[in-house]
């Protein structure tokens, strides 16, 4: 089949999670026969035409002139060179800048949304931008024949929102066995003597009430932030405790090694996501059997159950900070997670249910 992968900014993944699940699903599904086009922005660093045999279309991307209204523009673009390819299946990775461009998807082509999570719920929106991607959620549903969801409680609600059924797929996650230990020394680091976080800077993530915990406890450990703070909220993150030396602030990492490592090595992850599915950040933290602390939320209790520990405030982060120990208890807990990550969560069989859906969708359309 010619399948087509819309709505990233591009791969390699040098973002997040979207990326990632682009990368990973189109090198699977080439390997699977497939013909796989990705589509990129002008702007990525990987400039070449092709990607371990997957072809790379750039188009311009305004979003460094003009901001968020830029991925409209990217996205119409992308839209646009869609129309000429004869693709049999159109897979859209969100919607939030593409679905107001639906009435131009090409009309022989299959069009299957993941739907992501619950966007307009995003504290970094204004009410106005709410309403806006609240729309944009519902032209994704009227312009998309078949849907993904990444979590099961998107599922539920594509079902009573909508009436809409959607495939459950999860997101995936590569079990690394070789760690870079050296990576440690270079933040001036020690074995399961940090804490750590990984995420984009955004307010729904809850890094500030993490960190806001972390500052309050009387812990001697330091606490590593991986993610690009050259945002607005992320400055203010910097600014608001940089006068607690304890805490790192190491930028965005992208080498998968790297970031591994740093997990496997810290006594206790703490992951603040509240909107979305099943985040890539939360998998990927399974995948390198470190203690978990999530935000309390049912996107994330769905995926770590009883396997882990959960905060509601700072106070509860920094009472975790202070209480909690490594012993059998949170080893079985450990355990269990990186055993869902084998049987559940790995990329070959979400790549399999993937290759799965879009055959059958395609197939089902046809008739």
């Amino acid at each position: 089949m010619k399948i087509g992968i819309i709505g990233t900014r591009g791969i390699p993944n040098e973002y997040g999670g979207f990326e990632q699940l682009a990368e990973k699903l189109s090198v699977g599904l080439l390997q699977k026969g497939h013909s796989v086009t990705v589509y990129n922005s002008h702007k990525h660093s990987y400039q070449e035409k092709t990607f371990n045999g997957v072809d790379i279309v750039h188009c311009y991307d305004a979003e460094y002139k003009l901001g968020t209204a830029g991925q409209f523009v990217y996205d119409f673009n992308c839209v646009m060179d869609a129309r000429k390819r004869n693709f049999d299946v159109l897979l859209f990775l969100g919607y939030t800048s593409s679905s107001v461009w639906g009435m131009l998807y090409p009309k022989n082509t299959v069009i299957i949304s993941n739907m992501d999570g619950f966007e307009w719920k995003r504290g970094k929106y204004s009410k106005p931008v709410r309403q806006f991607l609240k729309y944009a959620e519902k032209l994704a549903v009227k312009f998309s024949d078949y849907f993904i969801s990444d979590s099961i409680g998107m599922h539920t609600y594509l079902k009573s929102k909508y009436g809409k059924h959607s495939q459950y797929i999860a997101y995936g996650a590569e079990i690394l066995d070789n760690q870079r230990e050296e990576c440690l020394s270079e933040y001036n680091l020690y074995k399961k003597n940090y804490f750590m976080l990984m995420a984009r800077m955004e307010p729904e993530n809850n890094i500030e009430m993490i960190l806001d915990g972390f500052h309050q406890s009387a812990s001697e450990k330091k606490f590593v932030v991986v993610g690009n703070t050259n945002n607005k909220f992320g400055k203010r993150i910097v600014k608001k405790f940089e006068h607690d030396k304890r805490i790192v602030f190491a930028g965005a990492i992208y080498d998968t090694q790297i970031t591994h490592t740093l997990k496997y090595n810290c006594p206790l992850y703490f992951h603040g996501h509240t909107v979305g599915g099943t985040n890539p950040s939360l998998i990927e933290a399974m995948a390198s059997q470190v203690l978990i602390a999530a935000h309390d939320n049912n996107f994330n209790r769905a995926v770590l159950d009883g396997n882990g520990y959960y905060f509601n405030s700072s106070k509860d982060v920094q009472q975790l900070i202070e209480a909690v120990q490594p012993a059998i208890k949170e080893e079985t807990m450990t355990l269990n997670n990186f055993m869902k990550i084998k049987n559940s969560y790995n990329w070959p069989l979400i790549i399999d249910q993937y290759e799965k859906f879009i055959v059958e969708c395609y197939s089902h359309h046809k008739k």
